[in-house]
């Protein structure tokens, strides 16, 4: 089970938005050497929704053979079309991925029963380790903690990714599933809490420009240092709201534009940092340490 820390990372691009390997390599290394605890790779914050399958493929096969199991890959594999999912999922087990992350499939808002087959036509076509994603916020469906526990009986199927950020869904996932289950928080603001209870770690944006704060915190989470995690979390508390203030990847990704780690690329319809935001993420990774 992977513990800890895990960068939801940024898809660097270059100012014509195409993928900047070269760079995407570099953000590798940094993680590896800022104590990261696993890299997950074309998620949502890698704008997974603007790639084509192949870019997507291609992707996680270029940022797998640079860890060269230096740090565990989770593949971002969802799709709102269940073949879909079953084409990137092989793509990523091909490639030698660690595991795949599928976010629960989007617009077209299936029942409870929908999830569960969705899910287990995955699992049975693809004999990879697969962690579930619930965030109802971008999907317009959730995935309710008895759902979960009936997809968890899947062999194959080793966690989720709970991103409500509501904390009585960790109790609960944490009471309907074993302790081999992976439960992690897609919400910084609530991570450190999200552990003490249970979790086993947070698949996280802020990890993008604080990877050694998020490590530590998380790690000292972990070991239930509730004091020292709070310590360490105050000081990213600025980053975990701010780099929210526009729709995600676009804050973050101007913030590790900021730190001189990739190029001013993203895709449309996503948009670049607005400026009269730049002051207030900017003083927030003052405070992190970051500038």
């Amino acid at each position: 089970m992977i513990q800890g820390s895990l960068v939801a990372i940024v898809t660097p691009m270059s100012a014509d938005g195409s993928v900047d390997s070269e760079a995407f390599c570099r953000l590798v290394d940094w993680h590896v050497e800022q104590g990261t605890d696993a890299i997950v790779a074309v998620g949502t914050t890698g704008e997974s929704a603007t790639l084509d399958e192949k870019e997507h493929c291609d992707t996680i096969a270029m940022v797998v053979r640079h860890a060269a199991g230096r740090i565990p890959v989770i593949a971002g594999t969802g799709a709102n079309s269940t073949s879909e999912a079953i084409s990137l999922t092989r793509c990523a087990k091909k490639a030698g991925a660690d595991a795949c992350l599928l976010v629960t499939p989007y617009y077209n808002k299936p029942t409870q029963e929908g999830l569960y087959l969705h899910y287990k036509a995955v699992a049975e076509a693809v004999a990879i380790p697969q962690i579930l994603y619930n965030v109802p916020g971008r999907t317009a469906v959730d995935m309710l903690p008895e759902t979960v526990a009936r997809i968890a009986k899947i062999d194959n199927v080793v966690g989720v990714k709970e991103a409500t950020g509501k904390l009585d869904r960790i109790t609960r996932l944490r009471e309907l599933t074993g302790p081999d289950f992976a439960i992690y928080s897609g919400d910084d603001a609530t991570a450190r809490e999200s552990i003490l209870l249970g979790a086993d770690g947070d698949i996280s944006v802020t990890a993008n420009v604080a990877p050694a704060a998020m490590h530590a915190m998380c790690a000292a989470a972990l070991a239930g240092d509730s004091a020292g995690s709070a310590e360490i979390d105050a000081m990213l508390a600025g980053l975990h709201a701010n780099l929210f203030l526009e729709s995600n990847p676009i804050p973050v990704k101007w913030a590790v534009a900021e730190m001189g780690l990739i190029e001013r690329g993203i895709r449309l319809p996503l948009t670049w940092f607005s400026e009269h935001f730049h002051g207030q993420l900017r003083a927030a990774m003052q405070q992190a340490g970051i500038l």
